[in-house]
């Protein structure tokens, strides 16, 4: 668990991995309501110069979404650090806190951006989803792709509301990896032994109310998934994974917002941002506005 210091621009050796964020340029004035957060989940499609759907072509339609949506708190996965550095150039408004998963700048990162106007981040850490989870980059679950969680507790400094916020991506393979992350997860999340709000969000890579991990995080372990909670759900009913197809109604709801403690969900979203056929990526981001119960 690391303490921050109020410069967020430099890049941050520690223990022999890199955690990297955002300059800081002037402020903006806050926007969003006072008493509830805009809260978004976005799987951004790892950058590719290969078209169709290279990071070319869908950059600037995803700014337009992000801007459209102007979420407070964004958790994305797969973003490389370019792609990162150009999504943080293209949305001002924000800060980014990350690592790579496979050490320092490589790998896709589980980076988290926040409106640095509203939110002070005071502590942030991440860990592997592994049997080794302090080893930089380590599997242990027959998973060849590396899985990890970035965490950073926040204060608001409208409110001074102190919460979490975590953001993960499980594996796309194996669904005993999926089940031990979700279980390491919660362990963590329980290790905390806090009474403050916790947001969990991610690409699970497994359908919501269908699958072990999401037993193991909703149904046995505390947390409340915001989509059935919400008091209204806008817009289309599809799946959150379209692999550029477009909207198709359904179910299959692999991108999760959760809550522990003290959290109510206003509404929930998915999505289904596009320009001129162009989507801004292969997931559509989901997004519920939450406010934390006095």
């Amino acid at each position: 668990m690391k303490a921050l210091t109020r410069t967020l621009g430099f890049l941050l050796a520690v223990f022999g991995w890199l955690t990297l964020a955002a300059p800081l340029p002037a402020a903006e004035p806050v926007t969003s309501a006072p008493d509830s957060l805009l809260v978004m989940t976005f799987n951004l499609r790892y950058a590719s110069a290969r078209p169709p759907n290279s990071w070319p072509e869908r950059r600037p339609v995803m700014r337009a979404c992000v801007e459209k949506a102007a979420p407070d708190l964004i958790g994305t996965q797969e973003g490389l650090y370019q792609q990162l550095k150009d999504f943080a150039a293209d949305l001002p408004l924000y800060d980014w806190l990350g690592t790579g998963r496979d050490g320092g700048s490589r790998g896709e990162f589980m980076a988290i951006f926040y409106r640095r106007d509203r939110f002070e981040p005071l502590e942030y850490d991440h860990f592997w989803l592994s049997d080794t989870p302090n080893v930089v980059g380590s599997t242990t679950w027959s998973n060849t792709n590396r899985r990890m969680v970035t965490w950073i507790k926040f204060r608001d400094r409208q409110s001074k509301q102190e919460f979490f916020f975590w953001n993960t991506h499980l594996d796309h393979q194996i669904q005993l990896a999926r089940e031990k992350a979700a279980a390491l997860i919660r362990e963590r999340v329980e290790a905390l032994k806090t009474d403050l709000p916790v947001l969990l969000v991610g690409d699970f890579n497994a359908t919501a109310d269908a699958n072990k991990a999401y037993d193991l995080l909703v149904t046995e372990g505390g947390f409340t998934d915001t989509w059935p909670a919400a008091t209204e759900r806008r817009g289309e009913i599809v799946n959150s994974f379209h692999n550029f197809a477009g909207p198709t109604a359904g179910t299959n709801r692999i991108d999760w917002i959760l809550a522990r403690g003290p959290v109510k969900a206003d509404w929930t979203e998915i999505i289904t941002f596009q320009q001129g056929g162009q989507y801004p990526s292969d997931h559509f981001p989901v997004m519920a506005r939450v406010r934390f119960a006095k």
